[in-house]
Parts: structure tokens; C-alpha cells; sequence
């Protein structure tokens, strides 16, 4: 009789063990449960995010001054240069778009001929179709126009009505219900010792009086005095890149002393190394932008000085008021993936 008492009070035992064991478990459960419900919802909101944004959101990088920004283009419509073309038509419509600036290599990979040259039609006028394109196209000359005939870039204006050239460096303000933006464009080619020297590769370039580019800088910079100021040419002062360091030594060695000389420029945003990057150096009030390929991209990792840096292909805007000037970073899908703001 004991021992059966004895049993059964093993059993009940046993019993209360495994159902406190079966509810600890339950809440684990539970608690778990919850854990990953909101990890899902975190997934979801993020998803949310990284899709095509809309054009509602791209209303908002609509400024008093709103500009495209594109380069090392041509491709002749293949890998993403196509369909990001259409979705900077598509853009257009929403955001205002007043210009391109596109700063160089609109051509890949050996420039053109003439202006005549069945690749102004492959790699640009029949991309660039879509109606709220026909805008006006600022450029500016990169390594692979150098590697044939610059004239005709500058002269395809005659050919072209939305092809605005009129040197090899130049300056353009534009001003819109009392916000002014200055862009100055340079010919950044010429300042790299090395394309100079090679004139069997790049034979226009030790044609050009870098000097003389440096000196026009220089008085430009002196009188600017619009409420933002931008600085584009085709090649980098900072960038990371594989490409060789001579590039972006000579750039800062030529044109640093003048950008921070009267302390009114900026952004320096440049194109050549096919991924989007963000740099800022210590002390240095200008912002370093490297605008990635509207068709091809390459990989890219941290340097110094980096705010962001992206693989992703795409374009950029500029948007400016008078208090503010921002520059957004597009990928293919349309979204802003970074923005560089200024502020007064």
C-alpha cells in the first residue's frame, strides 16, 4: 500500500514536472515568437524601403534649381545604361529636371571620329530618348574622348540642339525664384601628367594649356559669388579605386590650392571610377562626390575619409534652395541610396 502510494506520488510529481517544463517551454516559445515577429516586420519595413520609390518621394528632390547629374555613358544601350536612361526620363517628369551634366566618358571606349560618327546615334541619341531628356546637356570631356577627336564633342552642338559645349572649360549659372548655383566644368584630362605625355593614346591632350585652365579657375572662383557653388570634371581628387595613385595626386596637387583658396566651393563631384563615393578629409570643407556609371559599375570599399561608397550603377541629382544644397545618389531602381547636404 505504501509503495503505491509512493508510485503515485512519483507520478504526480513527475506529471507537474513536465507540464512546468511544457509551459516554460511555451514561453519560450512565445517570447521567441515574438522576437522573430518583429524581426520579420523590421525585413518587411526594409524591403519597403529598398523598393522603387515612387513619385511621391521623388517630388521631394525637387529644389528651386533641380539637375542631373551622369557620366561614363556610352555603352551603346547595353548592360544598364538603357533602362536607367528611361528612368531618368521617367524621373523627369516628377522632379522638374532643368539640365544634364554630364561629365565625360559618354563615350567608351576610343571617343568619336567626327560629329558624324554613327556612336553619337548608338551611345547617345537613340539611349536618350525619352521626351523629358531633350533637355539641355552640359559635358564635359573625360580619358576616353581624349582618345579621339575632342573638336568634335565640342562641334556636335552644331548638330545637336540639346548639346551645350562651348569650350573645353566653362562656367554656367543657373537661378531659379532667387536661389543661384554655379557650376564650373573642367577639363580634367589635361591635368594628369601622364595623358599628356602618352600622345599616341591621348593625342589632344598635350595639346592644352593647363595653366591657362588652372588661371581661368581661379578668376572664376575669385567672383563667384552665387549662393552654392559646384565643381565637376571627369576625373577624382579622392576616390578609392584601383586605378593608378598618380591620377589623383596630380589633381590635388593642381587644383586644391585654388578650390580652397576662397573658401566658396562646395562639392567637387566628379565620374571615372564607376561606383558611387562619398569622401570628406579632415579639415576640408568641400565634399569629395564620385558619381558611379549611368550603365556599367565596379566594385568599391572604404578609404579614407569615406561618408558612403556603393557598387551600385545609376545618377545623381542636385537640388539647391537657398539654404540648402543637396546632392542624391540614384541607383537603377530609382532610389536614393545617399544624399550630400549643404546647409546655411
Amino acid at each position: 500500500m505504501i509503495l503505491i502510494i509512493l508510485q503515485r506520488e512519483t507520478i504526480i510529481t513527475k506529471y507537474k514536472q513536465s507540464e512546468r517544463t511544457m509551459k516554460m517551454k511555451r514561453l519560450r516559445f512565445s517570447g521567441n515568437g515574438i522576437v522573430a515577429l518583429i524581426a520579420t516586420a523590421i525585413m518587411l519595413i526594409s524591403s519597403l524601403q529598398l523598393q522603387a520609390q515612387t513619385p511621391t518621394e521623388w517630388k521631394k528632390l525637387k529644389g528651386d534649381v533641380t539637375l542631373y547629374m551622369a557620366n561614363d555613358l556610352g555603352r551603346n544601350g547595353y548592360y544598364d545604361q538603357k533602362p536607367i536612361a528611361e528612368l531618368m526620363g521617367n524621373m523627369a517628369k516628377t522632379t522638374g529636371m532643368e539640365c544634364v551634366l554630364a561629365v565625360g566618358d559618354i563615350h567608351h571606349f576610343n571617343g568619336v571620329a567626327s560629329v558624324n560618327d554613327p556612336l553619337w546615334t548608338t551611345n547617345f541619341e537613340q539611349v536618350y530618348s525619352h521626351p523629358e531628356l531633350m533637355l539641355d546637356w552640359f559635358p564635359v570631356l573625360g580619358n576616353h574622348e581624349y582618345r579621339g577627336n575632342t573638336q568634335a564633342v565640342l562641334d556636335y552642338g552644331k548638330v545637336s540642339r540639346r548639346w551645350m559645349m562651348p569650350a573645353r572649360y566653362y562656367t554656367k549659372v543657373f537661378e531659379s525664384k532667387g536661389t543661384t548655383l554655379r557650376i564650373v566644368f573642367l577639363d580634367t584630362t589635361p591635368l594628369i601628367d601622364r595623358y599628356r605625355e602618352n600622345s599616341e593614346k591621348y593625342p589632344d591632350a598635350c595639346k592644352q594649356d593647363y595653366q591657362a585652365q588652372l588661371d581661368w579657375l581661379d578668376r572664376t572662383l575669385k567672383t563667384a559669388n552665387e549662393d552654392w557653388v559646384i565643381v565637376v570634371g571627369h576625373h577624382p581628387i579622392y576616390a578609392e579605386t584601383s586605378k593608378a595613385e598618380y591620377e589623383r595626386t596630380d589633381m590635388q596637387k593642381k587644383l586644391l590650392p585654388i578650390l580652397h583658396k576662397y573658401n566658396n566651393v562646395a562639392i567637387y563631384a566628379c565620374g571615372h571610377i564607376h561606383n558611387f563615393q562619398h569622401i570628406r578629409m579632415n579639415g576640408d570643407n568641400i565634399d569629395y562626390v564620385v558619381n558611379s556609371s549611368a550603365s556599367l559599375a565596379r566594385p568599391v570599399k572604404k578609404t579614407v575619409g569615406t561618408v558612403f561608397c556603393s557598387p551600385a550603377d545609376g545618377f545623381s541629382i542636385i537640388s539647391a534652395n537657398k539654404k540648402q544644397l543637396r546632392m542624391s545618389m540614384i541607383d537603377k531602381e530609382g532610389n536614393v541610396i545617399h544624399s550630400i547636404e549643404k546647409n546655411k
